[in-house]
């Protein structure tokens, strides 16, 4: 199972949001190249960069900082603002290895068909972002009028393999995982990879992620992002990689 450590880009600073609020933020570090270069010598293999002002504002506005996080040579999935088949190959342009789609996944069906087309299903990730039992859209702050339990079904028939789902109501809280809504979450994405985010809080939740997957049999449980934890020194990249192996 894979470790993306996050990093959110708000205002040229890496931040973490609570719940997604961005007005209840904290900034990490000045700097996101900062930020990015932490973990990636602390070990990480992946890294996963939102561009909040993108995701506020429906274009990407962090590609410089894309540009900058790319050059450390680890592979990086972008999302935030990508509602264009333009933004999306500035993206990729930019040294982001996948890009992820939200909003536009929901809203524009044809776009999301000619990324699929365009850059192959490996390289499109859809970002299912879960408040309140609904499907959010546009930062998190708009019900996208879709319901949850469907959604993946209907996201696997129009030919996405990748998958990240965020519960935003734990994201940020470091209040550890919800297993009913993580197993219920695999199972419904089971022809996909899902990548799962939302409420790691320490060391303990990985290794029950790690043993959920394997007792549970949710082998496309792909991976985990992890943000809040990983900055306030919960735990290492190392430990994390170590609990993910089981």
């Amino acid at each position: 199972m894979r470790l993306y450590p996050a990093i959110d880009i708000l205002g040229g600073s890496a931040v973490r949001l609570v719940k997604g609020d961005f007005e209840a933020k904290t900034v990490y570090d000045e700097d996101p190249l900062s930020a990015a270069r932490s973990w990636v010598e602390g070990g990480a293999r992946f890294l996963h960069v939102v561009d909040l002002d993108g995701a506020k504002s429906g274009q990407p506005v962090n590609l410089g900082q894309l540009r900058r996080i790319a050059s450390l040579g680890v592979p990086v999935q972008y999302g935030g603002g990508l509602r264009s088949l333009e933004a999306l190959e500035q993206a990729l342009g930019a040294g982001a290895e996948r890009v992820i789609l939200g909003t536009a996944a929901f809203t524009d069906a044809a776009l999301l068909e000619r990324a699929l087309e365009a850059h192959g299903p490996e390289r499109i990730v859809v970002s299912v972002d879960v408040r309140g039992g609904e499907v959010s859209i546009e930062g998190w702050t708009k019900a996208a009028g879709i319901g949850v339990r469907e959604v993946f079904a209907t996201l696997i028939r129009q030919g996405v393999q990748e998958l990240a789902y965020t519960n935003v109501d734990r994201d940020g809280m470091l209040g550890g995982l919800n297993f009913e809504d993580l197993i219920w979450v695999a199972k419904a994405a089971e022809h996909g990879h899902l990548v799962y985010s939302g409420g790691i809080g320490d060391i303990e939740d990985l290794r029950h992620l790690a043993r959920l997957r394997r007792e549970a049999h949710l082998e496309n449980l792909a991976g985990v992002i992890v943000g809040k934890a990983l900055y306030e020194g919960r735990f290492t990249i190392a430990e994390a990689h170590e609990a993910l192996a089981g």
